[in-house]
């Protein structure tokens, strides 16, 4: 119909959503995890996302039965568990914007797998939008001065989430995957394993302050159950190289977030990866319109 958005614009509205949503959201877990052990904030951040979307499919009278129990467990367990068990933990010691850069090596590790995994060849020109950034996220990371336990979570936590997209888009290519399903058991199935790390991780006990209580509502109502619902509709239409690309700009949002409100400030080369970041998100879209004509 006139007017309407078709569903690559709609997915491209998405990513660009998730950039502001997810990229200041570095900022929070940043300032939440100071309140709060890491884990048992992960926990209420995830699980009570998953119970936000509950509610929601019992409003709409959609069904509570999982769809595919085994896969929706096992992307559970890379995109929600190990990646945001693993982001909350690293970010204690390390600055939101150094482990936002490490952790969206994602599009990296995505576009390693999805060509022998899901056979997404790379064409020349989408190989050099891929190189720019990649050089971009070089230099980011570049300054660090040493890689501790933290900066390796951040790593490990960028390929869980490649293997949890991968997981996906093979998944999807299967008929009547219920996007919204797909969302709620998964989250429920990760959240479901971070409560169990909480109790069982040793840790000190959480201020609940209003500032806390905010950044948990933040995380249910925005980063996790908004974003994942956006995300894996990003994910259905758009090819996984494409939208693990586009997930890079989430990093860029959360540097210039930390620099205003925590005073991390960006150096130079820092900076210089941010535009060679963009500059390949740039040409990676010329690419796939060149490809689709």
């Amino acid at each position: 119909m006139p007017g309407i958005p078709d569903r690559r614009t709609r997915a491209l509205v998405a990513l660009a959503a998730l950039a502001f949503i997810w990229g200041y959201n570095w900022v929070i877990m940043r300032v939440a995890v100071h309140d709060a052990p890491p884990f048992q904030f992960a926990a209420w951040r995830t699980f009570g996302g998953a119970i936000a979307l509950v509610i929601t499919a019992l409003v709409l009278r959609k069904s509570l039965r999982p769809q595919f129990p085994a896969a929706s467990f096992w992307i559970g367990f890379f995109q929600t568990t190990c990646f945001v068990g693993l982001i909350s933990w690293a970010v204690v010691t390390a600055g939101a914007g150094q482990v936002a850069m490490l952790a969206y090596t994602m599009p990296l590790w995505v576009s390693l797998l999805a060509w022998p995994l899901l056979d997404e060849r790379i064409g020349m020109w989408q190989g050099v939008a891929i190189g720019t950034a990649c050089v971009g996220v070089a230099c980011m990371v570049g300054p660090l001065r040493s890689i501790g336990p933290a900066e390796v979570a951040a790593v490990l936590a960028g390929l869980a989430w490649a293997i949890g997209i991968i997981l996906t888009k093979r998944l999807q290519r299967g008929a009547g995957v219920d996007l919204f399903g797909l969302t709620m058991w998964q989250m429920l199935f990760g959240g479901f394993v971070l409560v169990i790390v909480a109790l069982v991780v040793p840790a000190h006990p959480t201020t609940w302050n209003p500032a806390y209580i905010l950044a948990i509502g933040y995380n249910i109502v925005f980063a996790t159950a908004l974003a994942y619902s956006l995300w894996i509709f990003a994910l259905d239409v758009l090819p996984a190289r494409d939208a693990g690309m586009g997930t890079l700009a989430n990093p860029i949002v959360a540097v210039l977030a930390a620099w205003i409100q925590l005073g991390e400030i960006p150096g130079r080369l820092a900076a210089l990866g941010m535009l060679l970041i963009v500059a390949g998100l740039a040409m990676l879209t010329l690419a796939d319109r060149r490809a689709s004509r």
